[in-house]
């Protein structure tokens, strides 16, 4: 007689089946960790990019009064950060050659040295002429080394206005002195070249009847 196994009213319990089951706070972890190092990294990218975004130019190592003969031994280099290249354009670069340039205006020690501020000899050498000009007859941010024409404008108006000089070279320019308003007036220093000084006693008889105006060139 085949007798069946005794069965109890329990069954074995099953082994519970193997999942693949993610920990799922690890992979958020991880996905911060990447994105953290790759924030890093472009970052630094980004440092040393800019860590040569300078330019060297030159910086006067003493006073140097008008008329300075430009040496290195005048001055010394700086590195320095601009806004744009325009900007940077402005000052004599510490590659620049040196030769034959003269101060045309004083500069300090300590100051960068301005492009229009470092000239030829030849440059140089122009006679200056003191103009008092209303400041509604010349450029606002007019500034040293522009260059202007010099018209007079009669103070009768029936008389046209009349250019006296083309292309001077401006070489200073004061701040604006009187009331605020038509009566304000700024101090402008020009250089006239050595073709220019024989107009020079009738430029005067006419200014002295009118007012001088100054057009800006293009920069």
């Amino acid at each position: 007689m085949v007798q069946s196994p005794v069965r109890s009213g329990f069954a074995a319990p099953s082994a519970p089946p193997q999942r693949n089951r993610r920990a799922r706070w690890k992979d958020g972890r991880l996905v911060l960790g990447v994105l953290l190092v790759a924030l890093t990294a472009l970052a630094g990218a980004r440092l040393l990019a800019s860590a040569d975004d300078t330019t060297t130019i030159w910086a006067a190592e003493r006073d140097l009064p008008a008329g300075t003969k430009l040496t290195s031994d005048d001055l010394t280099t700086v590195r320095v950060r601009f806004t744009s290249s325009e900007a940077a354009g402005q000052y004599v670069a510490a590659d620049a050659d040196l030769k034959g340039l003269v101060m045309s205006r004083a500069v300090k020690a300590g100051e960068f040295v301005p492009r229009r501020a470092a000239v030829s000899q030849a440059e140089n050498n122009r006679t200056e002429l003191p103009l008092s000009i209303a400041t509604g007859r010349l450029p606002a941010d007019i500034t040293a080394g522009d260059q202007v024409d010099i018209w007079v404008v009669p103070k009768d108006a029936t008389q046209p206005a009349r250019k006296l000089w083309d292309a001077v070279r401006v070489s200073q320019v004061d701040a604006s002195k009187g009331v605020a308003g038509g009566s304000a007036r700024r101090q402008v220093l020009v250089g006239l070249e050595p073709l220019d000084l024989p107009k020079l006693p009738g430029a005067l008889a006419a200014m002295s009847s009118g007012e001088p105006v100054l057009v800006r060139r293009g920069r």
